[in-house]
């Protein structure tokens, strides 16, 4: 088969004009040649990163929120009759907890808000990943000290997850026998595979394999076909294709 590369508008390249109307009669969709040559390389999907939530941003944030409830048993010890980080802890599990005694992510996210300013919470530039990055850690602090795994926090759970002195054993992740450290990184086909917090996180992009085209020529076949040949192929191939859908 004589090679004249041409770019489809797919994006994908094919080894002349003949594959390309090939490709364009059986998938039924309509190609047209946009330059001749090989389509240039698209960046590699395994480029993109998942978002995900460190050890590092966990424990910045665990740190912070004992700051701030610190701060607040000493400025209102006296006039809340708070007195003590466990006794206020417990005032905001009350008020934000639905009626279950338990706290879900959604209701630790609302407790952050309350006092969001003082935590300054602050990831990155934008807002839709400052609030998805703030909510994988919500989970992330939850997992820190939810002893039964129902990803909610009972009052003692809630309290032990911001008292300084709680130190949990730290999770790592493990692949193939082997063990990693947090940010450790790994591939699933087309995607990237990131360790945080003792879970692996991936990306979910859609792998599609490169394009190979079929070499249908046969032995002793000419190798450009005439017009009509062309015709008649197209004709068999839409036949095919009807045939392959009943």
């Amino acid at each position: 088969m004589t090679e004249h590369w041409v770019c489809g508008s797919n994006g994908r390249s094919y080894i002349n004009h003949c594959e390309l109307h090939r490709d364009a009669c059986i998938t039924q969709t309509k190609i047209h040649a946009e330059h001749k040559g090989h389509c240039p390389e698209k960046p590699t999907k395994t480029d993109v990163s998942p978002i995900v939530c460190f050890l590092s941003d966990r424990d910045w944030l665990r740190e912070r929120v004992i700051q701030w409830i610190q701060e607040e048993v000493e400025s209102d010890n006296l006039a809340s009759n708070v007195s003590s980080a466990n006794d206020l802890l417990q005032k905001y599990f009350k008020a934000y907890d639905n009626g279950d005694s338990e706290l879900d992510s959604k209701e630790f996210l609302s407790f952050l808000k309350h006092n969001e300013t003082a935590l300054n919470l602050t990831y990155s530039n934008t807002l839709e990943t400052n609030l998805l990055l703030r909510s994988l850690c919500v989970d992330a602090l939850i997992e820190l000290s939810d002893e039964n795994a129902d990803w909610k926090l009972s009052l003692t759970e809630f309290i032990n997850c911001l008292t300084p002195t709680y130190h949990p054993y730290e999770r790592k992740c493990a692949l193939e026998d082997e063990v990693f450290e947090d940010g450790a990184e790994t591939q699933m086909e087309c995607n990237k595979c990131v360790c945080a917090c003792g879970n692996w996180v991936c990306t979910a992009l859609t792998c599609t394999g490169e394009h190979h085209v079929e070499e249908d020529v046969k032995e002793g076949e000419e190798e450009e076909m005439t017009e009509e040949e062309w015709s008649k192929r197209v004709a068999e191939l839409s036949t095919l294709q009807v045939d392959s859908q009943h």
